[in-house]
């Protein structure tokens, strides 16, 4: 597994790495700074947590900051957003207007402009209810959040995290692929992704095939979700089980109304 320390990925796109790895964050929060090449003003997507060092390395990066976004309501992405607001003065938006500071919620399909960065809102359910992706089509880029991590897989935090929404998402970006306006996914944990059509596949698959064990495990006669967990995840470390359990609830709901 090869490390990942952030920095500069495209011509207007670069993160910085918060210190707050994880089973869950993996390497840390992707703090993403996004700026027009020869603009003033950039956009911060997920200032991540309450860590002054980490939110003055942000600001450092991303000068005269004109909007903070979030792509969903987590707290590693969510935790510094308010410090980092009085810091730069600069308004936060989010799908969910309570997370909003200065400036009205965003819109599925809005596209947001500042100092000519385009940057087009993408309403992607399933991780959590209010998950947007943000597509940077002069260069390709797309902003997953915690829709598509850069290594593993997503968890589905029910009961906000709702399989099928999400298995939709993932149709959507995969559909978006096939129009040829994605070559890469900037994620909000682990490394750039360059080949998104195959680990969205593989992102869907993957769920097929746990939705297939889960099945298998209720017609054993496992009925709650610890059970499911144990038999389906027996393979797995379970210091991930509490998480695996996360999602094993969301897949037995999705059961429940096929």
């Amino acid at each position: 597994m090869n490390d990942w320390s952030g920095g500069v990925v495209t011509d207007r796109a670069q993160t910085v790495l918060a210190k707050n790895p994880g089973i869950m964050t993996l390497d840390g929060t992707n703090t993403w700074v996004l700026r027009e090449q020869g603009a003033a003003r950039s956009v911060v997507v997920d200032p991540g947590p309450l860590d002054e060092t980490h939110l003055a390395a942000v600001a450092e990066a991303a000068g005269s900051v004109a909007l903070i976004v979030l792509t969903h309501w987590h707290h590693d992405h969510t935790e510094g957003a308010e410090r980092f607001a009085a810091m730069t003065n600069a308004p936060v938006r989010a799908l969910d207007s309570a997370l909003c500071r200065d400036a009205g919620p965003l819109t599925d399909g809005e596209i947001i402009d500042v100092d000519g960065l385009i940057v087009e809102v993408i309403a992607t359910p399933g991780h959590t209810t209010d998950s947007i992706c943000l597509l940077l089509d002069a260069e390709k880029s797309l902003l997953s959040g915690d829709t598509i991590l850069g290594r593993g897989t997503t968890v589905i935090t029910h009961p906000d995290g709702v399989l099928g929404p999400y298995l939709e998402s993932m149709r959507t970006l995969r559909a978006l692929i096939g129009t040829d306006r994605v070559d890469r996914i900037l994620p909000a944990h682990g490394p750039v992704i360059e080949d998104p059509a195959g680990v969205i596949d593989f992102y869907i698959s993957h769920r097929e095939e746990r939705l297939d064990q889960v099945r298998a495990a209720l017609e054993a006669g496992d009925q709650t979700p610890d059970e499911v967990v144990t038999r389906v995840y027996a393979n797995v470390d379970n210091v991930l089980w509490p998480a695996a359990r996360l999602s094993v609830e969301a897949q037995l709901d999705y059961l429940r109304t096929e």
